[in-house]
């Protein structure tokens, strides 16, 4: 347990030193030095059930690969997750998506209607819209973006104390892969503006932790997280962090903003660049995640064996992810959200967080980290 000391009671004492070493006293714990569990693509509600079956027969891998969904974000949140993930598309002017192109071809094809889509003209709107595929992998738990992020901002103000919430957003322009498929608006730096103006609209400064607040008074962030470090978890409480996950899309987003000056996300960047704080490394097997991992970075691994490994129950990635040393494990069956066939998914024995298995940061204590005691 840490002992809290307090300094006002002791004025005087706390003028001369700077530093107290207390018994019991232990290092606070610092955001990489945890674990936590994620979701990948927490908005992905399924598809519908014609449209489902349209695409097992065109595409059986592909109606495989989609066959999940995930609860309300809020419902996540309280179970535990604490990385969320949101694909996005840029709609400047409204309407790109509004109208799909599988109902069509459900009707066309003689299956039955599916419930309707967006009986409230959100998609006629400008802004940014949360979806898998165009036309085909449409449907959100959530909708428009700034709609997800209220979601979350709202069950932050009604959970104080929480453990900080990553949200990995990535920016799709997947080109048409079908004569019927919409073309998605190119990214550019406007693009990116616009992300962050979205997200400042539903966050302030304070509910955020941002490159900014990380890189403090060094040069680069990398600098920063290799020598002074991450804040501690609990300057981290009841805040969320953002990050970008393209790595591809990074420098579009860094233009004009050295090393993430004045940008909100953090990219998915390649070690020894001036804005790299942190990594995905995918694939947890056979990887370097454990030497980032001691270097400082930040990392997100993804668990999931496949389609296939998922339904046989195979655990073997999902294993190396939790050992690797990697803060963030994304998967499509956290906790409760287990495979109807194999029961898989991926959870720690006790709680939504565990001390980091490769740093094991000393004192560090699963109780202490524990949201439960505040």
């Amino acid at each position: 347990m840490r002992t809290r000391y307090n300094f006002a009671m002791h004025r005087p004492l706390f003028a001369l030193l700077v530093f107290v070493s207390l018994p019991g006293w232990t290092q606070p714990v610092r955001l990489n030095e945890i674990q936590i569990i994620g979701s990948h693509n927490s908005y992905h509600s399924g598809l519908a059930p014609s449209d489902m079956e349209l695409l097992r027969q065109h595409n059986p891998k592909s109606a495989d690969s989609l066959d999940y969904k995930h609860p309300a974000l809020e419902v996540q949140l309280n179970d535990g997750v604490r990385q969320l993930e949101l694909d996005i598309f840029g709609d400047a002017k409204g309407g790109l998506f509004a109208h799909p192109a599988y109902p069509g071809l459900v009707k066309k094809a003689g299956l039955p209607p599916d419930p309707p889509y967006d009986l409230e003209g959100i998609m006629l709107k400008p802004g940014f819209k949360v979806l898998h595929v165009q036309d085909v992998d449409y449907r959100s738990n959530c909708e428009p973006f700034t709609q997800c992020l209220g979601a979350v901002r709202n069950w932050s103000k009604a959970h104080p104390g929480h453990l900080p919430i990553f949200i990995l957003v990535e920016n799709k322009d997947d080109k048409p892969r079908g004569d019927y498929m919409i073309t998605p608006e190119p990214l550019t730096r406007d693009t990116f503006d616009a992300l962050d103006a979205e997200i400042r609209s539903v966050f302030s400064p304070a509910e955020m932790i941002a490159p900014d607040d990380v890189r403090g008074k060094h040069e680069t962030l990398e600098q920063a997280i290799l020598t002074s470090g991450w804040p501690t978890v609990d300057q981290c409480r009841g805040k969320v962090i953002f990050l970008l996950d393209q790595r591809r899309v990074g420098p579009l987003y860094v233009q004009g903003h050295a090393s993430l000056k004045g940008r909100v996300l953090f990219t998915n960047s390649v070690p020894g660049t001036p804005d790299a704080a942190f990594v995905e490394q995918n694939n947890p097997v056979n990887t370097n995640i454990p030497d980032l991992v001691r270097k400082g970075y930040i990392v997100r691994t993804m668990t999931d064996p496949g389609p296939e490994g998922v339904r046989s129950g195979s655990t073997d990635r999902r294993d190396a992810a939790m050992i690797s040393g990697a803060q963030i494990l994304s998967t499509d069956y956290p906790y409760v959200e287990r495979h109807p066939g194999s029961n898989y998914s991926v959870s720690f024995e006790k709680g939504n967080v565990r001390c980091n298995p490769v740093l094991k940061p000393k004192g560090c204590n699963v109780a202490e980290l524990n949201e439960d005691r505040r």
